[in-house]
């Protein structure tokens, strides 16, 4: 069984339930049980959504800096 391709600017998003590969109408979902539907990632991140960059390697730990506050 072959995957559908996810589009990554579909035309109008907010019709369909993004939440699996049924691509199912907001109003007519099949698995939702009644539930919201799951939003496209153009809805919630913006039209540049898939241009971000993942990050190479995971950022380094630093050790905790001291408060520059005073308590005195």
């Amino acid at each position: 069984m072959t995957r559908k391709k996810f589009p990554i600017h579909p035309a109008r998003p907010e019709l369909i339930c993004w939440g699996c590969d049924r691509y199912c109408a907001a109003d007519a979902m099949a698995c939702g049980n009644g539930s919201d539907r799951t939003q496209h990632p153009s809805e919630l991140f913006g039209p540049d959504w898939a241009e971000w960059e993942q990050p190479t390697e995971p950022p380094k730990d630093k050790p905790p800096q001291p408060s520059d506050s005073s308590t005195g």
